[in-house]
């Protein structure tokens, strides 16, 4: 079975306050639980699609750990996301001949707010440009609800793209075809070929994961970005990785674009709708 996006993981300060704004922004909030053995605590947006968005906090500090680290050092959004596995074990080997190491499998899980507990594997990848793996040891419809708990007030049916931010896009796309083991191109996981945007600083490239998309894009102003490089500047303050992401939306629903004082510092767009003002994004409440 071919790799598909699973969730996407956005680091807040105080899971209260993110759960009350997402709700106001129309969607439908679902309360995941406590980690055992870590300090986090998280809850999800659960789309048709069967992608998610994990919105994760900690109640006391976690130095140790790379999401808390980026919270800290460049607060709140978009940290990370996931692929989702037949097996973990399987695909950490196949990566594994193809030359890309991964870290696991390793054990993992959550216990709901309703005493359910939930288990499952992940891997680590080498480089923040890829994915982790999470891939499911109890029924997945335990650890992402389906249902009702998918439908949402403001027409919300999945994640259309994700776009990421990388310093050598050729060494990247190599990593990913390794992960993926998808030729350039072929099957329902498709990793396209790098093209260059009018004016030659900016060079993007496209893997295709089932219904959804990531954008890879990188910048050849490198030390000296001039100040409006967003892109080169984005890679100076977080590094590789995600940082925005567009939603896939019922058109028949009415619905304006996210306010971004309200996402946490996730850029967030609905597919087909204008980008949300640039207002400072808040870092805590």
């Amino acid at each position: 079975m071919p790799l598909s996006l699973d969730h996407i993981v956005i680091a807040v300060h105080d899971l209260e306050a993110t759960i009350a704004d997402y709700t106001a922004l129309g969607f439908n909030v679902q309360r995941g639980g406590d980690h055992p053995g870590r300090s986090t605590h998280n809850a999800l947006v659960v789309f048709a699609d069967g992608s998610y968005f994990e919105l994760i906090a900690w109640k006391t500090p976690a130095p140790e750990e790379r999401w808390w680290q980026l919270l800290q050092r460049s607060g709140e959004g978009i940290v990370d996301f996931a692929l989702l596995p037949a097996s973990t074990a399987q695909t950490v080997a196949e990566a594994a001949g193809r030359g890309l190491a991964l870290d696991g499998p390793l054990d993992g899980g959550r216990v709901r707010p309703d005493g359910e507990h939930l288990r499952w594997q992940t891997a680590r990848p080498p480089s923040p440009d890829l994915p982790f793996l999470c891939g499911d040891l109890t029924p997945r419809a335990l650890r992402v609800p389906e249902g009702e708990a998918r439908v949402h007030p403001n027409g919300t049916t999945g994640v259309a793209s994700l776009a990421l931010a990388v310093r050598d896009l050729d060494a990247t796309l190599a990593r990913y075809r390794a992960l993926l083991g998808a030729p350039e191109g072929e099957g329902a996981t498709q990793v396209g070929g790098v093209v260059s945007l009018p004016g030659g600083r900016t060079r993007l490239a496209l893997v295709t994961l089932g219904g959804s998309t990531l954008v890879l894009s990188s910048s050849r102003a490198g030390r000296g970005a001039e100040e409006g490089d967003a892109l080169a500047q984005r890679l100076a303050l977080r590094g590789d990785g995600p940082y925005a992401l567009v939603l896939r939306a019922d058109a028949s629903e009415d619905r304006a674009a996210p306010d971004l004082a309200l996402t946490h510092g996730a850029s967030i767009e609905f597919d087909g709708f204008p980008a949300p003002s640039r207002q400072p994004a808040r870092t805590s409440r």
